[in-house]
């Protein structure tokens, strides 16, 4: 007999105004060059400082910390949220490499959180993250989502700007 796991949750909505009640991580990713201004951390940005400051902080003094590929940082920006910076993307163009997103770092950096949640206690709210300017496809990030944290019993919420049951055929979401 399978164990039952939390399945994953798709809401329409706004991932920086997680629906649930207790402590919450807003996990997004972010890329390896120390940038930050497109995306979904202008919405961040909007909500809290403290995020933006802490990621170029950390990435400012990365010779003397953990900042590199599949790290994970928790910035607390209210008593009971949390915001997730997570690099799990190379640079910020596409290549000859192909698109910046790193699944690998991307796994690395979930399997760290969901450490993170569970001494929490809390849940777990995103956009589609790794599919926006990351380049990546929804398609290899949500086994990743379910592998790292839905099956460790973390609570994910997934946000979307319109919920449908159908997929794109891009995995860039409905």
């Amino acid at each position: 007999m399978l164990d039952a796991m939390i399945p994953l949750r798709f809401l329409k909505g706004d991932a920086t105004s997680p629906q649930a009640k207790g402590p919450k991580v807003i996990a997004h990713v972010c890329n390896d060059l120390g940038g930050w201004g497109r995306g979904f951390v202008l919405a961040v940005s909007r909500r809290w400082p403290e995020p933006e400051r802490d990621f170029r902080d950390w990435h400012r003094h990365r010779a003397r910390n953990d900042f590199g590929l599949g790290a994970t940082r928790l910035v607390r920006v209210t008593p009971d949220t949390w915001v997730a910076n997570m690099v799990g993307q190379r640079g910020i163009r596409t290549g000859s490499k192909g698109p910046p997103i790193r699944y690998e770092a991307v796994e690395r950096c979930l399997t760290a959180l969901a450490d993170q949640a569970l001494a929490l206690t809390a849940s777990v709210h995103m956009p589609r993250i790794g599919c926006g300017l990351s380049g990546g496809t929804w398609s290899r990030i949500e086994p990743i989502v379910t592998r790292t944290l839905c099956e460790r019993d973390v609570p994910v919420t997934v946000y979307d700007v319109s919920v449908s049951t159908s997929r794109s055929p891009s995995g860039h979401g409905p």
